[in-house]
C-alpha cells in the first residue's frame, strides 16, 4: 500500500504524525534514525509542546518509533525475528524415529531462532492441575481431569528479558505408561513432545494452530522489553493423534516485532 494520510477531517496531532509517518514508509526516515524533536514540531508547525508531544505518542502507538524517556525518539530498528514455519511440526515428528544423539543436538528452536542458542537461558516447570473450563472442552475431557501443565520460557541471558513464552497441557491419563514423561516434565526430553509422545504409543497426525493478537499490559511490557504499540501474537496449537484424540493444547505468546509466523499448507492435487 502506498503511503496516505488519514482521511477526514484531522487534528493538527495526527497531521503532524501522519506526515512523519509517511516519511518512515517512502524510506525517507530510515531505521535508526531521529525524528523531529518536540521543539523541532513547535516550530515547525507552529503548535505548541502538548500538540507535538501527542504527535510523539501517536507514532509511539503505531509502533513506529523507540526511544527511551529523555532520550530522542528514532525510528524503530528491526529486532532479531524468531522465524515460526508450519513446516516445525512434521521436522519434530521426523525427529522421533531418530537416534538420541541426533534428537539431542536438533531440535525446532535451534531452527527457529537463527541466532546462538546460548544467547538464551530456557526454563520449565511442570505442576498437575485439573482441568477447568473451557481447556477442557477444548481437550475432550471432563472438567477435574487431571493435566500435566508445563511453562517453557526463553529469555536473554544478557538482558533477562523474555523473548518466548508458552504453556502446554496433556491429560495425565495418556502418557501414564510412561512415569518418566511426568517426573521429568520439567527436564530437557531430546525429540521434544512428540517423542514422548511416541514412548506411548501416540502419533500426532495433525496440528491445528489458531492465532490471535493482543494488547500487552504494563506488566508485559516490562517482562518482555516492549516498546510502545507493540502487540503480542498468541498461538494456540492443538495436537491430534490417529484415534481423532486431542492429546496436547499449548498456548504460546510471541512479541509481534520480533516473530515470522509461515504457514505452509500443502494442496492435494485434483
Amino acid at each position: 500500500m502506498q503511503p496516505q494520510a488519514t482521511a477526514g477531517e484531522r487534528a493538527v496531532k495526527v497531521r503532524i504524525a501522519d506526515e512523519i509517518r509517511m516519511q518512515i514508509e517512502r524510506g525517507e526516515l530510515a531505521p535508526g534514525a531521529p525524528i523531529p524533536t518536540i521543539q523541532d514540531l513547535t516550530k515547525a508547525w507552529n503548535v505548541s509542546p502538548r500538540t507535538a508531544r501527542d504527535a510523539h505518542q501517536l507514532l509511539r502507538q503505531m509502533g513506529l518509533v523507540t526511544g527511551r524517556r529523555g532520550s530522542p525518539l528514532r525510528v524503530r530498528t528491526p529486532r532479531h525475528l524468531t522465524i515460526r514455519s508450519s513446516d516445525r511440526h512434521q521436522i519434530e515428528k521426523d525427529l522421533v524415529l531418530r537416534p538420541e544423539t541426533e534428537r539431542a543436538q536438533t531440535g525446532t528452536s535451534e531452527l527457529e531462532m537463527q541466532t546462538p542458542i546460548d544467547n538464551f537461558r530456557f526454563g520449565c516447570t511442570a505442576e498437575r492441575i485439573p482441568a477447568r473450563e473451557p481447556l477442557a472442552d477444548v481437550l475432550g475431557v471432563a472438567p477435574g481431569t487431571e493435566l500435566l501443565q508445563r511453562t517453557f520460557t526463553k529469555a536473554d541471558r544478557t538482558t533477562g528479558a523474555l523473548h518466548e513464552w508458552s504453556v502446554s497441557w496433556i491429560p495425565v491419563d495418556l502418557i501414564k505408561g510412561n512415569p518418566d514423561i511426568i517426573d521429568k516434565a520439567d527436564q530437557p526430553w531430546p525429540g521434544g513432545t512428540q517423542h514422548q509422545l511416541h514412548t506411548v504409543g501416540i502419533e500426532i497426525v495433525r496440528i491445528v494452530d489458531e492465532v490471535t493478537g493482543a494488547m500487552p499490559t504494563t506488566v508485559d511490557q516490562q517482562l518482555w522489553d516492549l516498546e510502545d504499540g507493540v502487540p503480542f501474537l498468541r498461538v494456540r496449537r492443538i495436537s491430534i493423534d490417529d484415534q481423532d484424540r486431542v492429546v496436547e493444547v499449548s498456548d504460546a505468546v510471541f512479541p509481534a516485532d520480533r516473530t515470522k509466523l509461515i504457514f505452509n499448507t500443502p494442496l492435494a492435487k485434483w
